[in-house]
C-alpha cells in the first residue's frame, strides 16, 4: 500500500506562499541586463575610503541600499580597522590582499577569493598586489573606522595613520 504523507501538500503550499512574493519582488526590481568590461567602467573615489581606492558602482545605489561596487586598490593601499552596518561580501577578481579580522586569523585573498563579513564585524584590508575586488553590500554602504580600543573615530584620523587621506565624494 502506498502511504502519502499528509503534511507534504501543506508544507509545499506554505513554502511557496513564503517564496513566491520574494521571487516576484526580485523580478520587479531587476533592471535591464548589464554586461561590461573593466575597460568600459568609470572609476572614482569612494567617500570615506582612502584615495588609493577607486570604485565603480555596478548595480544599486550604495548610499541608499544594496549595491555591488568594483573597487581597484593600488599596491600598498590599506583600509584600516573598520566595520560596516551592512553585511559585506568581498570577491577578489585580481591581485592579492591581506584581510585581518578581529577575533580571527589573517587571511591572504588571491584572485577568486571570497570573504563574508557580518554587520558590525571589525576588519581591515591591505592590498599586497594591485587589487580588483567586487564588494556586495546588502544594505546602504557605510564605513566606521575604529581605534585599537574599538572606539569610532573620523576617517581623516584613521587614514592619516596609513599616510592616506579620505576621499570626499565619488567623481
Amino acid at each position: 500500500m502506498n502511504k502519502r504523507n499528509p503534511w507534504s501538500f501543506p508544507m509545499l503550499a506554505a513554502s511557496l506562499a513564503l517564496y513566491l512574493p520574494h521571487l516576484a519582488l526580485a523580478q520587479e526590481s531587476a533592471a535591464a541586463p548589464i554586461a561590461r568590461n573593466m575597460s568600459e567602467m568609470k572609476f572614482g573615489e569612494l567617500p570615506g575610503l582612502p584615495t588609493c581606492a577607486q570604485g565603480s558602482v555596478q548595480s544599486g545605489d550604495p548610499g541608499k541600499g544594496p549595491s555591488i561596487i568594483l573597487a581597484k586598490l593600488t599596491r600598498g593601499c590599506t583600509i584600516p580597522w573598520h566595520w560596516h552596518t551592512a553585511t559585506e561580501n568581498v570577491m577578489l577578481a585580481g591581485g592579492a590582499g591581506r584581510l585581518e579580522m578581529k577575533d580571527g586569523k589573517p587571511h591572504t585573498l588571491k584572485a577568486g577569493g571570497f570573504a563574508m563579513l557580518p554587520s558590525h564585524h571589525i576588519h581591515q584590508f591591505h592590498c599586497e598586489n594591485n587589487c580588483a575586488l567586487f564588494i556586495y553590500s546588502d544594505a546602504a554602504f557605510d564605513i566606521h573606522y575604529v581605534n585599537a580600543k574599538g572606539s569610532e573615530f573620523p576617517p581623516g584620523e584613521a587614514l592619516q595613520a596609513v599616510k592616506e587621506k579620505a576621499a570626499s565624494a565619488m567623481k
